[in-house]
Formats: C-alpha cells, structure tokens, sequence
C-alpha cells in the first residue's frame, strides 16, 4: 500500500493558520489577540528564514512537478494568511482599541495635538540613531536581517534614492502620549515619517516607503572537526546576519520603478519579492504598552509545589513530577542550588540546549564550580537563533572552572537531563533529573512541560552512561552501540527501535481481537518509519489518539489507512511542549515522556533522552491531563483529512483543557 503523508511546510502553516485565528477570537482578551498577531508574524519570518531556502534549492533541482510547485504553493497559503492578518488586526483590534480610549495609529496621518511631543521624541531621542545611506555607486550598503529601513526619494531631475533605518532594535517600537482627551500610540515608523524634512533637510521629499530583508539563517559549520567549535560559531553567527536574501518585503504603495532600482542597488534580484504593508515587523504588537488590565488574560498564579525539606531529601522518598507552568519553577531552581551548597555533592552533570538570558540554574553551577565541585556541562552550542547566548553563558562557565563539552560535530544534544552525586557513608548516592523541556526558568512561564526528579538507581545508572558517552564528544557508532539501555530511549542507541517495538505490540494485540490503544503528545509528527508503523497500528485496529501542536505529516481518517487515528491542535495561553506517549500494551501500559519529537531530526540526527514514568501517582495525573485535552472543545481543534483545522463542536459542557488543568493541581495541591 502507498501510504500519503501531508508536506511539512504546508502543515506548518496550518499550524500558524490556528494561531491567527486565536488572534480572531473574540473571547480572547485585546493585547493576548494582539501577541497572538505578534506570534504568528515572529513565525513566518522564522518560515522564511529557515525553510523558504529548502524550498527555493527543492524548485531549482527537482523536476516532479509537484514539488516544483510547492514552493508557489506556500507563497499563495501565506499572501491569503497574510490578508487575513490585515483584516484582524485593521478591522477588529484597532477599533476596539478606540473603543477603550487608545488610539494606535495606524496607516494614519498624526494628528495636530500630537505633533510637538512626535517632534520633541524625535529630537532628543530618535535622531541619536539614525543613519542615512544615499544609493549611488560610491556609497556601500548591507542591509541587516529583519530590520526595517525607508526608501525615500527625491523630486528633481536626479532623482536620488536614500535609505533609512528605523532603530526598533535600539528603542521602543511605539511612543505612548497621554493627554486630556486620551492616549495615543504612535509607531517609531510614523515619527520619522513626520521628521523626515529634518532627516535631510532642504531636500525635496518625492515619497518614502518601508522594506525589510529577510535572510537564510543556517550555520553552515560542515561537521568541522578540528580547532575550537566555540570560535568557528562565533565566527558563523557573526556571518548569518549576510546571509542569502530569502525575502524581499516591501510596502506595496512603493512604485515599481523604486522598487526595481532598489533591488538592483542591494543586489536582491533573486530573492522572494513580497508585497506588504505599510508596517513590518509586526510581530513588536507583542509589545504595545497597554495598561489595562482587562487587555490581558487573568494570572493564574502557578500552584507551590517547593517542600520545606531538602529536594533530595523527598526524591530518596519516592519520584515526583513537576508542571510548569501550572506550578512554579522553584523546585528545579532548588535542586541545582542544593547541589551547589551541599557539602555531600561531589559531582553535577548536566545538558544544555536554550539557556534563559539570566540563567539562575547557570548561576547556580557557576557556584557550585567555586564551592568545589566538580561540574561537567553540554552546552549544546547549535541551538538555533540562541547560539549567542548558549556561546556567552559557556564562556562564563569556562572562566569558573566548569567542565565544558561542547557540540557533537554533525550532531545535536537536544536531551534534558540533569546529574547530581553525593557521597555519603563512604558510598555514592545519585539524583536524577529528566525533562520533556529545556532548563530554562524564562520559558517555564509560558511552556507546560513536565519534570521528573528521581532517585530510581537504574535510571540514574543509565544517565550516567549517557553522560560518560557525551563527554567523549563522538557520534555514536558501532563500539558505542554496545552501551544497554534498558530503561532509558535513547536516539542513536534504541529510540527508534523501541517505539517500533511499541506500536507493532499494540498492532498484535488488536490483530488478536484484544484491546490496543496509543496516546501521542508530540510538538510535531514528521518522520516517515513512525508514521508509517502508526498507519499499519490503525490498520490493524488500534485506536490512536494524536494530540500534535504544530507540523504533522500523518493523514487522519482515511479508510484502510488511519480510520482509527484521530489529531487534535491545542493553542491557547500556553505553549504546549509536553512530549507524552502512553501505550495500553496489553494492561501494563507503558508511559513515556521526553525531550523528542518524531521527526527526522530528532530520530535520526540527534541525541534525545525518553524516560519511563513508573510511579502510580505521576502516571495518574498524566492520565487526568491528557483526558482534559482530548475532551478539550473550546482551544483545541481537530485536523482534517485535508489538513483543515475544524472546530470542534459543542457538546454542552465547554471545556478548556489549560484552565481545567490548572484548576485540577491548583486544587490537588492546595
């Protein structure tokens, strides 16, 4: 049988679709549409960044004329998102922002009561940042990734050009004015419109329009294997940001004439040419400096879960398992810093993947190094778009005297896990921690993730192996293939392997007339080996259950292929990020939970850590947690055979599984 598989470029705009239209939702406070807004346009330009050049090599080499057309496919799915965009944002937000007294200007001409306060910003602040660059052969100029510049020309005889930055990246991207008849925001766009006469003065204004580039944002290391990654990376991002051009967006009042000249002028004939607006870099609407209160969702404050005890302490009691957001981060925190000011622990391993930009758990093993214990960590160097920060926090470690091993050449180290050893008694006692997330206490707010902290000796035994293994710093091979993972799931060593196992297990069962079932969690859904076991399990007669926030390439719901396979899309307050799989097998269910995704990547060109949940209390509330989602009908969505994102209907019980959620451990934990 031919199995069908959705591209993944078009399920991820599926996926950006389901964002904007959170942002449409009229039951969603007015600033959270306007970061949903926001969310969605730092999604695209990351599509752009990261996949329009796939697409763009894909329809210069290939020859199948569907994949030749893929890459006019997935222009014209974005331009009508894009028209969308516009009608939410200058049909609903903006007017209901007049409706409570704020005036966002927008396409709009300032109006006189405003001007002085326009005009004195702009000269005490925003003219210490401007720079202007005439397009003539004796001028140089590079336009920077994603930053936002004018075109301006002159009337005259010449004709000339100039270019403008607008300094978003220097300061606030709208100017607040309060005044007796309300409060006015002002884009830093429509400052300069204004003070353009003071920009070049006694020239003769012809028109002025907005463009920005956006660039391939691939390191290209090659799987360098000598001298220092840390200094080759540096050198490779300080190089990105001159990248190829795979998007040239440009107001769309520009005239054709300005436009072919200023292509021609920065030597982007061969970039995506897209129409825009008036404004780019929309994705600063995150950011509007709104103060009502009501323009925000309510807070839920995350439940406590830090015990008056030693973390370690309660870990030699039994496992646990926490939540964030739902709960609060302390306990993770807590667990470094024990570590750090505990006299018994003589060793502290850990991964690194995205760092918080003042990582406290950082701090923590930076005076954990000082207080005399040995610290190794894996700083993985390659995550992309954090490669500065991981690179700026690893020199910092390095100074301290950490142990630093950096990134495997040509391979990722995308696990979470975290290693403490104390020696007591004259014998040594480990501490595990394992996370389907990144250590990371910023994107803890707005993650659900799940942490589980352990002291189970196999499992720890396992992690240590692991460790050892990474601090060689090599691809795994054949001789590596000898390290046993009986608990752990490994990607490189049994990862593909077991979840295989898995779901051919459920297969047998439903082929033995028996009860099968498979409960999937994923980020994403894209790698062909697992899809195609899961179309086989469907097949076969188990009941499969997909909850998958953003690419998924699987194909519900056609007969003899995936009757039995259902998808749910849930977007809401938080980022779902919890990978979970949960197989029935036969009554003594299996449930997994770790840091991979089931895409190509993640199975085939990374080091990813799955871990067994087998405490009763922790697999009990998984269970409550996942049922929350599947009955979810208000954020979540189901994905069609046509990978349409269908509401679901009402059942008379509305249920929002994040808020269900977070009353269930609020009030389990109270």
């Amino acid at each position: 049988m031919k199995y069908q598989f959705f591209d993944r470029d078009i399920s991820w705009l599926s996926f950006n679709e389901r964002v904007l239209s959170e942002a449409a939702r009229r039951g969603v406070p007015l600033l959270e549409r306007l970061r949903f807004l926001s969310i969605y346009s730092s999604n695209l330009d990351e599509f752009y960044r990261v996949r329009i050049p796939a697409l763009m090599a894909l329809h210069k080499i290939t020859k199948e004329k569907g994949k030749k057309e893929l890459l006019s496919e997935v222009k014209g799915i974005i331009e009508e998102q894009q028209a969308y965009f516009g009608r939410i944002l200058g049909g609903e937000l903006i007017p209901a922002l007049a409706e409570n007294g704020v005036k966002l200007f927008y396409n709009q001409s300032l109006p006189s009561e405003v001007t002085e306060q326009v005009r004195m910003y702009f000269l005490t602040e925003v003219s210490a940042f401007i720079e202007r660059v005439y397009l003539n052969k004796s001028e140089s100029f590079f336009p920077q990734n994603n930053h936002i510049y004018f075109l301006v020309s002159f009337s005259g005889k010449q004709r000339k050009k100039a270019v403008v930055n607008i300094p978003s990246d220097a300061l606030p991207r709208f100017f607040r004015i309060e005044t007796e008849s309300g409060c006015y925001i002002v884009f830093l766009d429509d400052i300069l419109r204004a003070n353009l006469d003071r920009i070049f003065p006694g020239k003769s204004l012809d028109g002025c329009w907005s463009f920005k580039i956006t660039r391939d944002a691939e390191l290209n290391l090659q799987d360098e294997y000598e001298g220092d990654i840390a200094e080759r990376i540096e050198r490779q991002i300080a190089k990105r940001d001159q990248g190829l051009a795979t998007r040239v967006l440009y107001d769309q009042a520009m005239p054709e004439v300005d436009l072919a000249l200023l292509l021609d002028a920065l030597g982007l004939k061969s970039a995506n040419v897209v129409k825009g607006g008036r404004y780019h870099n929309l994705k600063d609407l995150g950011i509007l400096p709104l103060k009502k209160a009501s323009f925000y969702y309510q807070r839920w404050d995350p439940a406590a879960c830090v015990v008056n005890e030693s973390v370690f302490h309660q870990m030699e009691r039994g496992d646990f398992m926490v939540h964030p957001p739902y709960q609060n981060y302390d306990t993770v925190l807590r667990f470094f810093n024990e570590a750090s000011l505990d006299e018994k622990v003589t060793d502290i391993y850990i991964t690194l993947y995205r760092m918080a930009s003042d990582s406290r758990i950082a701090h923590a093993l930076i005076s954990a190094a000082h207080n005399g214990k040995r610290v190794l960590v894996f700083v993985e160097l390659l995550a992309r778009f954090d490669e500065a920060n991981n690179l700026r926090w690893a020199k910092k470690m390095k100074a301290a005297g950490i142990k630093l091993i950096y990134s495997i050449p040509g391979m990722k180290v995308h696990a979470k896990m975290a290693l403490v050893k104390r020696s007591t008694n004259a014998r040594d006692v480990y501490y595990g921690l394992l996370s389907t997330g990144n250590l990371n206490e910023t994107t803890a707010r707005v993650y659900t993730d799940h942490i589980l902290f352990t002291a189970d000796k196999a499992i720890l035994r396992e992690m240590e192996l692991l460790f050892l293994f990474l601090k060689k710093r090599e691809r795994p091979g054949p001789k590596s293939g000898r390290i046993r993972f009986d608990h752990l799931l490994v990607a490189q060593f049994n990862l593909l392997e077991r979840l295989r196992g898995l779901i051919r297990f459920e297969a047998s069962q439903a082929q033995k007339g028996f009860f099968a079932s498979i409960i999937l969690k994923l980020n994403n859904l894209e790698e062909e080996t697992l899809i195609t076991e899961l179309y086989k399990a469907s097949s076969a007669g188990v009941r499969i259950h997909l909850i998958i926030r953003g690419i998924c390439r699987l194909v519900p719901g056609v007969p003899d292929m995936s009757e039995n396979i259902t998808i749910r899309r849930i977007v809401d307050r938080y980022l779902e990020h919890g990978r979970i799989c949960i197989f029935h097998h036969g009554g003594n269910e299996k449930m997994l939970m770790g840091s991979a995704d089931w895409m190509e990547r993640n199975v085939f060109r990374r080091i990813e850590v799955c871990f067994p949940v087998y405490d009763e209390a922790i697999q009990r509330r998984i269970h409550q947690m996942i049922a929350l989602e599947l009955k979810d009908n208000v954020q979540a969505v189901t994905v069609d055979e046509h990978l349409r994102n269908i509401p679901l209907p009402d059942s008379g019980e509305r249920i929002s599984s994040q808020y269900a959620i977070y009353q269930s451990i609020k009030n389990y934990d109270d």
